[in-house]
């Protein structure tokens, strides 16, 4: 499926991805705040339910959202309700030149036209202004033997190849985005957040549901996948660590003062 009909399937069960996604270490916005200073005006990217923007609510940031998803956009007004939240494509989106102190995607920058996004992002911003792209990972760690082992449950009900295994923390590029080829920059800010969640089966099938590959399976295919990864589950005692890497990529605007 293109990138354009799979990040509609996020709003198709809003509550459930409310329920199942993660949030973010704390310490990525105490990084966050140093780097950006004090109340800085956000646009926010991709919001989802508000997973990251309950985070800078909570430290009184005013926050603009933009979403997608009517359905996403509904449940983060009812859960923060003193956000404003727009609901719109960011890559066809007008906005006012230079009226944000922060841009930021939280797992949802990857969504954007590549194209166009971060031109885009930066065109918002005030002199000086930031813009930080957080990105997830999974990578090695936790109960790697049933990472491996699931593979084979990938072979047998998806078209995925099998890989190589996942990637280290360290093996992450530190530029996801690649920010530093961009020239749009003045300086450059990379932090990166390691951490472990535990799941039960229940909870784990539950979060992969709301992952854009598994919802765009035949019912068939998903349901011969999850009774294949529950068993590896139940076969490992029930539940599973994950580990995840966030990382925080920050480049300050060249922008000038507007004459």
């Amino acid at each position: 499926m293109s990138r354009e009909s799979l990040r509609q399937t996020f709003g198709e069960d809003a509550e459930l991805y409310d329920r199942v996604r993660p949030s973010y270490p704390p310490e990525l916005f105490d990084d966050l705040a140093g780097i950006v200073g004090d109340r800085p005006r956000v646009l926010e990217l991709g919001p989802g339910t508000g997973q990251a923007t309950s985070a800078m609510v909570g430290r009184g940031w005013p926050v603009t959202a933009v979403e997608l998803s009517p359905d996403l956009a509904g449940v983060l007004k009812r859960r923060l309700p003193g956000v404003e939240v727009v609901v719109a494509d960011f890559d066809t989106l007008d906005l006012p030149a230079r009226t944000f102190d922060l841009v930021i995607a939280a797992t949802a920058f990857h969504w954007l036209d590549p194209a166009t996004r971060v031109q885009r992002c930066v065109d918002v911003l005030r002199p000086g202004g930031a813009l930080a792209v957080v990105s997830t990972h999974h990578v090695a760690g936790g109960s790697e033997q049933f990472f491996a082992d699931v593979q084979s449950c990938y072979e047998r009900f998806t078209d995925d190849a099998a890989t190589d295994g996942l990637p280290t923390a360290d093996d992450v590029p530190k530029d996801p985005e690649g920010f530093e080829q961009t020239g749009l920059f003045g300086s450059l800010e990379f932090r990166r957040y390691v951490w472990d969640v535990d799941y039960s089966a229940a909870k784990y099938l539950e979060l992969l549901s709301s992952y854009s590959g598994h919802r765009a399976l035949t019912i068939e295919r998903r349901d011969g996948l999850y009774g294949c990864i529950s068993a590896l589950i139940e076969a490992a005692g029930g539940s599973i660590t994950k580990r995840y890497l966030n990382q925080l990529s920050v480049g300050i605007s060249l922008n000038q003062p507007l004459a």
